[in-house]
């Protein structure tokens, strides 16, 4: 299969606590991973590290081939084929779902306001919320929002999708809605790296569980 990702011995220090120690893993295309374990192991981190949110203390991040840790990079467009769902969504409050998934195509990726819009309207109406195109995240629930946040980040065809913890904040009835989209999306062969507590999305739709503790 064709790698995407390869993490090689990555660590990352905050002052004098280590939080990741020597994690060496790869990303295949198509790969589903889950990643797990008790709160404060790093699995956070490490996500927010492959999305350069934070900088590596040591080790190397190998994407597509190159090696991109510690390398000058234009960080937008290294995020856009690296895409990531937040916890919190992460919206732009002032702009309403339809324009939150336009904005970003239009200042990293340069298309065309037409183009941009098409692709935005499809990727909502494929996460169910075409009905709310001109709602502001005032105006959603939290589910709602996250689904806004999903299709944003596929409206900028990334190589891969990072969720970091994409249902912790939600109400338990929320929930099912957001694991429905990431079960299709796995299933239309999206690559997708996941931080999450929910065992039963780990069972049953990952191609392979990385169980972290302590940072390791």
């Amino acid at each position: 299969m064709d790698e995407i990702l390869r993490l090689e011995h990555l660590e990352k220090t905050f002052g004098t606590h280590q939080v990741l120690r020597d994690i060496s893993f790869s990303v295949n295309k198509g790969d589903v991973i889950s990643i797990i374990g008790s709160s404060g192991s790093g699995k956070s981190t490490m996500l927010r590290c492959v999305n350069l949110l934070e900088e590596p203390t040591g080790g190397k991040i190998i994407f597509e081939g190159k090696d991109i840790s510690g390398k000058e990079l234009n960080l937008s467009q290294y995020r856009a084929r690296v895409g990531m769902v937040f916890q919190q969504f992460n919206l732009f409050n002032n702009m309403n779902a339809l324009e939150n998934c336009v904005c970003p195509q239009l200042t990293v990726l340069h298309r065309k306001r037409e183009e941009a819009e098409k692709i935005a309207r499809d990727y909502l109406e494929r996460v169910g919320m075409s009905a709310y195109c001109n709602a502001r995240p005032a105006q959603l629930s939290g589910g709602q929002k996250q689904r806004v946040a999903i299709a944003r980040t596929l409206s900028m065809n990334p190589d891969i999708i990072l969720f970091d913890e994409p249902t912790s904040a939600l109400d338990p009835e929320m929930v099912g809605e957001v694991l429905d989209v990431m079960q299709r999306l796995a299933k239309e062969g999206f690559t997708m790296l996941v931080v999450t507590h929910e065992m039963a999305f780990a069972r049953d739709v990952s191609s392979r569980v990385i169980f972290m503790d302590g940072g390791v």
